[in-house]
């Protein structure tokens, strides 16, 4: 089974076709978890996010995926995955992080690494305090306090690197301003440094959606392949 949790935070997966998902569906069981945050369960479940990334949703996503495991005899707990974009490859190297024995292939697209590095570099650096404050004013921004930027790391998987070992795919689109590539960046070196099984492609001409057509056939054969391969 493949895991595919969405990015934003605050958006949602929903039963449309996506060919992506599509194709990873020819072969493997795909969950696709609308976790604590996601829209279309009313304001409150929306703003219960809010200054608990990397807990609530990472929980949200374990237990959806347990739930699953336990309760569908054609899924084999032995062999799962794990595949998101921006907020979706945060929760990635999030759960990846979190529970290093779990998951026995990764895929992430543009992901959220580290926040407080991010803030300085992202075209939205009201997502990095919102998230990880719980609040903005952009009235009174004028740089990251040490305070915030301490927070921002603590809610960073790179906080937690050390315990990675999913062999992991990493894609990056290079003219991407909302995640910028150096967050990818990071986390490959730091995997490669571990010794775990990395993966790097880049795509100079992709901004954040690497949704160039060469582009998303390319990176999702690559999934598909590197799933084949560790799965």
């Amino acid at each position: 089974m493949v895991v595919v949790p969405h990015g934003g935070p605050h958006s949602c997966s929903t039963s449309t076709f996506a060919p992506g998902i599509a194709f990873l569906a020819s072969k493997y069981a795909v969950l696709l978890p609308n976790y604590r945050g996601s829209i279309g369960f009313g304001q409150a479940s929306l703003n219960s996010l809010l200054s608990r990334i990397g807990k609530v949703d990472v929980d949200d996503v374990m237990m959806c995926t347990r739930y699953v495991i336990d309760n569908f005899s054609v899924v084999d707990g032995d062999r799962v995955g794990i595949c998101g974009g921006s907020h979706g490859g945060y929760l990635t190297a999030q759960c990846t992080s979190q529970y290093p024995e779990f998951f026995k292939a990764a895929a992430m697209r543009n992901p959220v690494t580290n926040i407080a590095s991010m803030i300085t570099s992202t075209d939205i650096p009201d997502w990095c305090l919102g998230e990880v404050m719980g609040e903005y004013d952009q009235s009174l921004y004028c740089g990251p306090t040490l305070n915030q930027i301490t927070k921002m790391y603590e809610k960073s998987p790179v906080s937690l690197v050390h315990r990675v070992k999913t062999p992991t795919l990493i894609a990056l689109g290079m003219a991407d301003l909302r995640v910028p590539p150096s967050q990818g960046l990071e986390w490959f070196h730091s995997l490669r440094s571990l010794g775990v099984p990395t993966k790097l492609l880049k795509y100079p001409n992709d901004c954040h959606s690497l949704n160039l057509v060469t582009t998303e056939i390319d990176h999702w054969l690559h999934i598909r392949k590197w799933f084949d391969k560790y799965l």
